[in-house]
């Protein structure tokens, strides 16, 4: 399975982006989909994340209300809108993927996803 985030890009405090993760390749039925950002020197952070199985979305504390998933079964596509951007959201984000553990298992834990895509920075700057 190949991913590839796409989206990133420099935006004004309080304004918008939309993230798009594409999934290629062999996609298991039942698969689970993370993002994650990493700000430099720092261990990779998980901020949401999306089982197949059951439609389930899980946000970490930091973006609850401004990130929202979304996901387009035809493209094999998941989504993560980011609204009312901060500067302390400036990072790279990545997305991943694995299989759950148990059907409709959601992890922000990095060591959970075996395959990663490339990153794709946001700046969030004035």
């Amino acid at each position: 399975v190949q991913l590839q985030a796409s989206g990133g890009g420099l935006v004004q405090p309080g304004g918008s982006l939309r993230l798009a993760c594409g999934v290629s390749g062999v996609i298991a039925k039942a698969y689970v989909i993370g993002w994650f950002r990493q700000y430099p020197g720092k261990e990779r952070e998980g901020i949401s994340c999306f089982s197949n199985a059951d439609g389930y979305t899980d946000y970490a504390d930091s973006v609850q209300g401004r990130f929202a998933l979304s996901m387009d079964n035809a493209k094999n596509t998941v989504y993560l809108q980011m609204n009312n951007l901060k500067p302390e959201d400036t990072a790279v984000y990545y997305c991943a993927t694995d299989a759950p553990i148990s059907k409709g298992d959601c992890y922000m834990t990095a060591t959970m996803y075996r395959s990663w895509g490339h990153g794709t920075q946001v700046t969030v700057s004035s």
